[in-house]
């Protein structure tokens, strides 16, 4: 069952006007490699920002010129929960502390011995380890021709601006010439969705929600196809595309007698 305030999945129609509207805007060849690598691969948006151009493109020696790969090799340290850009804290803020039965048990014990004699009694040193993500890589075939396209005219523009690009190369620039963060990212997708396109409740994760939904839903293709796409350890994440998209109940109502 899909999870309630999900990301809206946009219509063939509503993508076209995407692209189309992108392209009326400043900066339009990396707006369109980044929205063609949401929709076509299904990259949230912290992979799209930690992408860098070894991970898309072989260059030359001077790089000054390059050939797009066939295939894009998404590391785990890129993918959800992941800390590539050293963002993780060194200490945690604990909401919530699980234990199972027999463990819990022990750490009582454990508390009523001391206090019985008398010692101090610091809460973090009962608390289990925090359970770190570690991603999920995956490889991804980059065919499609508007992707490659896309790419392709992101990677000759900054060329043709007189950059040298090196594999280690952030593959898109904020206009302050920095990386982005995963949350800056985010706001331009949705900037891009919402506000230049009228798509409404769109956000950074409908080109990911729209592929996942057009493989088992429109192709007819197995979950695990899907999960492998998305990069998804548990393929209970991937049954939640399984709820029919909007474009199919509005059909359903559209249609009663």
């Amino acid at each position: 069952m899909a999870k309630s305030g999900q990301a809206r999945v946009p219509t063939a129609e509503q993508q076209q006007q995407m692209f189309a509207i992108i392209k009326q805007h400043r900066h339009k060849e990396k707006n369109s490699a980044i929205m063609q690598i949401s929709f076509k691969l299904g990259l949230r948006a912290q992979e799209i920002a930690l992408l860098q151009i070894k991970e898309i493109a072989q260059l030359n020696s001077l790089g000054t010129d390059f050939k797009l790969l066939e295939v894009m090799s998404l590391p785990a340290a890129y993918t959800k929960g992941a800390d590539a850009m050293g963002r993780s804290q060194s200490s945690y803020q604990r909401k919530r502390i699980s234990f199972d039965v027999e463990s819990f048990d022990k750490v009582v014990r454990q508390i009523e011995a001391m206090a019985k004699s008398g010692a101090e009694i610091n809460p973090d040193n009962f608390y289990p380890p925090v359970k770190k993500h570690r991603g999920k890589s995956r490889d991804l075939p980059m065919i499609h021709s508007d992707l490659r396209l896309a790419l392709t005219a992101h990677l000759r523009h900054r060329l043709d601006r007189g950059e040298k690009l090196k594999p280690s190369s952030p593959l898109f620039l904020t206009q302050k010439g920095g990386p982005y963060s995963p949350n800056t990212l985010q706001e331009h997708m949705a900037l891009m969705l919402r506000d230049w396109t009228g798509i409404e409740k769109a956000s950074s994760h409908s080109g990911r929600r729209t592929l996942i939904t057009n493989i088992i839903h429109t192709q007819k293709k197995s979950v695990k196809i899907a999960q492998k796409i998305a990069g998804h350890v548990n393929p209970s994440t991937t049954l939640i595309y399984e709820e029919p998209p909007e474009e199919a109940l509005e059909h359903a109502l559209s249609s009663l007698p």
